[in-house]
């Protein structure tokens, strides 16, 4: 099948069924080989429906009879389909999207209501021409943003606490991007002048990303990742910037015993051993092995020897006692920093799954600050924008252990508060929603 509207269609099915996103949109691709344009608008249908799921069903209950909940499940994935192309997509012209969507309707079922579906679309470019927001919105700031840029309500209130309505509006946007693809290049084997200068032979762009001594961003289409020139030779692998940030606030040095303590699957730990010169001991631990075999496959690639495996949970382990220079604690988080890059995360987290986090979160800085030796460092870093996560989290650590403390970095070019947390904004950095900290054991410490 080389039907890339039919093909989203299967992606989106399993999606509402409760796959995610990714798992989704991997399986339809290995089951249906689309040539790169296809596979390009497919991917971005997916996407793009799932992420703004909110908005296209207010326009489904102001403008249809039924609500879009009591629209049969497959019918109201065409309508998502339709309207997500009519609304976001301005490449695609009007007739495409609608006949395409009408030509859906017909080949899955719902052939005697392509006159409901013709005609839906239809009302909607109507408002559309009349009206530079079809959509009616209410006045309250909560629902209006979560409306129009489609986010739970919850996620909204925490972000306008911390940053009023003019930078969530802001961020919302930020948020509803396609994502970039940022690479760290591999210093052991290579460097950036030399994989930019491959890239730019084989005609693809990349542009340097400031303050980041091993940073690239593509900036064009470029087809299977693993396709790219220099990807089998190990000098890069595939990195945000902001992820690539925390290796740089750790800070480690050849020679020292570092502890990487949720490590799968394996970015921050291999660029770990590459800032160290591959020199030192470094334990990378995780509970789930397939995704530690994923970390395993990327050092062996990136051709890093100085890491071991530990598979476990890091809040059990006793083994590693003031052992430590350095310690990483890259928590598992809610992940709504990065929501523009997993689609369905704003709809599978919850006020609860936050506190639950939370509770995971404070248990494992508790234990694995043990594992530090006296005048060592360890580096807390989240990629979610939620305080109850980050700062809390924090100063519940540091009210119940006086011998760590907070080091301001020495990055000028984010937002660093005056407690010393680094926190990365999306829409003023571009690049992934992060917090990290910097906490030093005092050396009297036992």
């Amino acid at each position: 099948m080389s039907n890339p509207r039919q093909v989203a269609f299967i992606a989106l099915k399993e999606v509402h069924k409760g796959a995610y996103t990714d798992v989704a949109l991997d399986r339809v691709l290995q089951k249906y080989k689309l040539p790169d344009n296809n596979r390009r608008l497919m991917t971005e249908l997916v996407y793009g429906s799932v992420r703004r799921q909110r908005t296209l069903d207010a326009i489904i209950n102001q403008l249809a009879t039924k609500s879009a909940l009591q629209q049969p499940p497959d019918l109201r994935t065409i309508l998502h389909l339709g309207l997500y192309q009519l609304r976001y997509q301005e490449k695609i012209p009007v007739s495409a999207a609608v006949n395409t969507t009408v030509e859906l309707a017909k080949t899955n079922g719902f052939s005697g209501l392509t006159g409901f579906v013709n005609g839906f679309l239809r009302q909607y470019l109507r408002l559309a021409e009349t009206s530079s927001e079809p959509l009616k919105l209410p006045e309250n700031p909560v629902e209006r943003l979560g409306i129009l840029y489609s986010f739970p309500d919850w996620i909204i209130e925490v972000w306008l606490k911390q940053l009023g309505f003019e930078e969530t509006e802001k961020l919302c946007q930020w948020m509803n991007q396609t994502p970039t693809i940022d690479l760290r290049v591999n210093i052991l084997k290579s460097d950036l002048e030399q994989v930019e200068s491959n890239f730019k032979d084989a005609g693809i762009l990349v542009r340097k990303i400031p303050h980041l001594p091993q940073g690239l961003r593509l900036i064009s289409s470029t087809g299977a990742i693993q396709n790219l020139p220099g990807f089998q030779d190990g000098w890069w692998c595939v990195q945000d910037s902001s992820a690539q940030l925390v290796g740089h606030l750790l800070d480690p040095q050849p020679g020292e015993v570092i502890i990487d303590v949720c490590a799968a699957p394996g970015g921050k730990t291999t660029h770990i051993a590459e800032l160290m010169g591959d020199e030192g001991k470094i334990y990378a631990c995780d509970k789930t092995a397939s995704r530690l075999r994923k970390l395993t496959e990327n050092a062996k690639r990136l051709n890093l020897q100085s890491i071991q495996i530990c598979t476990g949970d890091s809040r059990t382990f006793t083994q590693f006692h003031n052992i430590a220079d350095r310690v990483l604690l890259d928590a598992p988080c809610s992940g709504l920093g990065t929501m523009h890059r997993h689609a369905d995360a704003r709809w599978r987290q919850t006020p609860a799954s936050v506190h639950e986090l939370a509770q995971i979160q404070q248990e494992l800085i508790s234990h694995t600050a043990n594992f530090v030796k006296p005048g060592g460092v360890l580096v807390y870093a989240t990629c979610t924008l939620h305080p109850e996560e980050n700062e809390e989290v924090i100063t519940n650590f540091l009210e119940k252990n006086s011998h760590w403390q907070i080091e301001h970095p020495s990055f000028d070019f984010v937002d660093v508060s005056a407690s010393g947390w680094l926190k990365v904004w999306p829409h003023e950095q571009d690049m992934d929603g992060f917090f990290m900290v910097r906490l030093r054991k005092t050396k009297d410490s036992e």
